[in-house]
């Protein structure tokens, strides 16, 4: 079945239906990664987008159990120039069409994913909408202008109650703002007993939880519309360790004084190159962000430590007073090279180093 994709500046690209035979509005972005497709839609920093992939073949290894960064995906739909009719891997449990039915997804295919692209890059992400029908686009693109796109992604993406993953290491609570999966997996590897809460849960009550640290997840959206958080780190920070991933990084970020801004088209991929600025080391990064932390006007306490080597973004911040710090990428990566899981271990080490002082 036909279907076509509407921009807000008025291009339209005709492709075939994947997925879910519904119409839908969403923010555009792409994605330049060539692996990883399960893992990207599953991610809720993606919560209220259209996702498109810049790599041609889409799909060709199916959906596996393993692969998924939350149970219920929240993106709109995804665009892709070809998906795979025949995938095929030894993990391999259903397809991509498969899956985007179950989830209530819609796609298209067959649309040059990379002319798509490259409007995004010129005019910056937008409005578009994926619907069936040419009948009366002059309507459809209207209503497509008139839209707008909600700014409650991160209360749509949190977890509604508290859940934990007991351990015998170091207690940490992870405050969730649409995290990944793959977090969980690299604390769980270090025997973390782990405790997760909702984004809006206040500062007495995870300090009530007396963990050794807290971990501040990733997620959709623009940091400025979840005020509360800011209002929970300055309360707790200087009270215990703090890691900040993404949005995690933003919110650390805003809660010190310093702004965000919103990025032209944003960094979503694997191949992100990050360069550590007190040692010179260059890290490959997984990256999901359309916001970034400004680097002009930065508080005195906040000292940069990682910038991006293409456009110089910030990519990380520490406190020079508190034991905290927060990176803009995904260390965690899946998908995306691991070259900067050690800074989970750094986080290990704070909480050690935080802990000494305190028993001193």
């Amino acid at each position: 079945m036909k279907r076509l994709l509407i921009l807000e500046d008025g291009t339209i690209f005709e492709g075939e239906s994947i997925g879910a035979n519904t119409d839908i509005t969403g923010e555009l972005v792409f994605n330049t990664g060539m692996t990883g497709y399960q893992e990207s839609i599953t991610d809720q920093s993606y919560n209220g987008q259209i996702l498109t992939f810049t790599y041609p073949l889409v799909g060709n290894y199916g959906i596996n159990r393993d692969d998924y960064e939350s149970i219920h995906p929240s993106c709109k739909a995804i665009v892709v120039s070809e998906a795979a009719r025949r995938p095929s891997n030894w993990r391999l449990q259903m397809s991509l069409d498969e899956f985007l039915k179950a989830k209530n997804i819609p796609g298209i295919t067959g649309v040059d994913t990379r002319a798509l692209t490259k409007i995004i890059r010129q005019h910056g992400t937008m409005k578009a909408a994926l619907v069936n029908t040419k009948d009366d686009l002059e309507h459809q693109m209207s209503q497509l202008k008139a839209t707008v796109l909600p700014n409650n992604q991160v209360e749509k993406s949190s977890t509604l109650t508290p859940y934990s993953s007991p351990n015998t290491g170091r207690k940490v609570v992870v405050v969730d703002f649409g995290l990944k999966h793959s977090i969980l997996r690299e604390l769980s590897k270090r025997n973390c007993d782990i405790t997760v809460v909702p984004y809006n849960t206040e500062a007495e009550e995870i300090l009530a939880m007396h963990p050794d640290g807290v971990l501040l997840s990733n997620g959709p959206g623009d940091p400025t519309d979840v005020p509360q958080a800011v209002e929970m780190i300055q309360r707790i920070q200087g009270e215990l360790p703090i890691f900040g991933i993404c949005l995690g990084h933003q919110l650390f970020s805003l809660a010190n004084g310093a702004r965000t801004y919103k990025m032209k088209f944003g960094h979503r991929g694997f191949n992100h190159a990050v360069k550590e600025i007190a040692t010179g080391r260059i890290d490959f990064t997984s990256q999901n962000h359309g916001y970034a932390v400004s680097a002009e006007d930065l508080p005195e306490d906040l000292l940069i430590t990682h910038v991006e080597i293409n456009d110089k973004s910030v990519e990380g911040i520490r406190h020079k007073r508190h034991s905290a710090f927060s990176v803009q990428f995904h260390p965690d990566a899946a998908p995306g090279p691991h070259d900067a899981s050690y800074l989970f271990d750094d986080f290990m080490d704070m909480i050690d180093e935080y802990r000494k002082g305190k028993a001193v």
